[in-house]
């Protein structure tokens, strides 16, 4: 009997109960992260879109930030979906201080405009979907540069909209808002890849 693959969602703000139904509907076990231990026996971990501010604080105040990143240095691959993206990011333009910091990119916060601006547009992801992806943004940040070891996976309007560095997945827009599972699933194999090495 195989062994389930293990997702965790960032359960401190968000759009966690979407992205813990996109793991199911992929055939993986989602699991609730709020506490250093939650990290546990996971073999990845999505951090879910919100305010990047929010999270950044809140994964502080639950003794979440030193763990993640020693997850990611561990080789755990880590899924950053809108603020997700922010807070990976090892630079955010015009703020002093980065979160987490484990991406070689710089980001530009909400550069698609306001909440009610937020919009879809089809995209191709390259080695994910081979056909347009329905990807929702809203107040949606972008990647302004890309270090070397990271690899363009999309753009839009010239603006790159996903990356990964590794294990480390980012997207500017919402996967878990449509009912195309193709990004988790993408995700899911990250995991197995981690999974078999652990």
């Amino acid at each position: 009997m195989s062994v389930s693959v293990k997702i965790g969602v960032l359960n401190v703000q968000g759009a966690v109960s979407e992205h813990v139904d996109h793991i199911k509907r992929v055939d993986a076990e989602p699991i609730l992260v709020k506490h250093a231990d939650d990290l546990i026996g996971l073999h990845g971990l999505i951090i879910p879109g919100g305010e990047s501010t929010t999270i950044g604080k809140l994964i502080r105040k639950y003794g979440l930030f030193d763990p993640i990143i020693e997850s990611a240095q561990q080789g755990m691959p880590i899924f950053g979906t809108c603020a997700g993206m922010i807070l990976l990011a090892k630079q955010i333009e015009g703020h002093d201080e980065p979160h987490l910091a484990l991406m070689d990119v710089v980001v530009n916060r909400n550069s698609f405009g306001r909440q009610r601006e937020s919009f879809e547009a089809d995209i191709l992801i390259r080695g994910v979907s081979d056909n347009p992806f329905p990807a929702v943004f809203i107040r949606a940040p972008h990647v302004v540069n890309a270090g070397e070891q990271v690899d363009v996976l999309a753009t839009l309007d010239e603006k790159i909209v996903a990356v990964q560095q590794g294990q480390l997945l980012a997207s500017a827009f919402h996967p878990e808002l449509t009912d195309d599972t193709r990004m988790h699933s993408y995700f899911k194999g990250l995991a197995i890849q981690y999974q078999s090495k652990s």
